[in-house]
């Protein structure tokens, strides 16, 4: 089987917003209001994988105080997993955090997804805090963790 061609650009909250949708692992998917609240008068940048014409990837983040970089969003639709795209989307908005005089980019994640953990450690970011889990939630795959990495 050959690997699908597919291409990185910045995009729109629609474009990210048809990925979003498709995400098993999001109970909760965020909605346009949601999103446009939350970036409003930040600068933001949202790239998004497209393959075929069709958005299926996406990474969406805002400077959330000078020179920081809050990399809020990110999801990759299952069936085009494992091909490199996650990967390619962290690096190219590191590019673009560097560009815009960033020093520092942050994320959270929760303990449940170990291979977005892996890839944050191979790309040097460090675990700058742990969040225990809500009351209601009896499990540790629930802890929130925060990576940060300085550019």
């Amino acid at each position: 089987m050959t690997q699908a061609l597919w291409h990185i650009y910045q995009g729109s909250i629609d474009d990210m917003l048809v990925v979003e949708q498709q995400i098993p692992e999001f109970s909760n998917p965020k909605t346009r209001e949601q999103i446009l609240q939350r970036l409003a008068g930040r600068t933001n940048l949202a790239l998004i994988v497209s393959c075929n014409g069709q958005p299926v990837a996406y990474k969406l983040g805002f400077e959330q105080a000078p020179k920081q970089f809050y990399s809020w969003l990110g999801a990759v639709i299952p069936k085009y997993r494992g091909q490199g795209m996650a990967r390619a989307l962290l690096l190219e908005q590191e590019r673009w955090c560097r560009e815009q005089g960033i020093s520092h980019i942050e994320v959270k994640t929760m303990n449940r997804f170990k291979t977005m953990m892996q890839m944050l450690v191979s790309h040097d970011y460090h675990i700058a805090e742990l969040t225990q889990p809500a009351a209601s939630s009896q499990t540790l795959l629930d802890m929130q963790i925060r990576f940060r990495k300085a550019l």
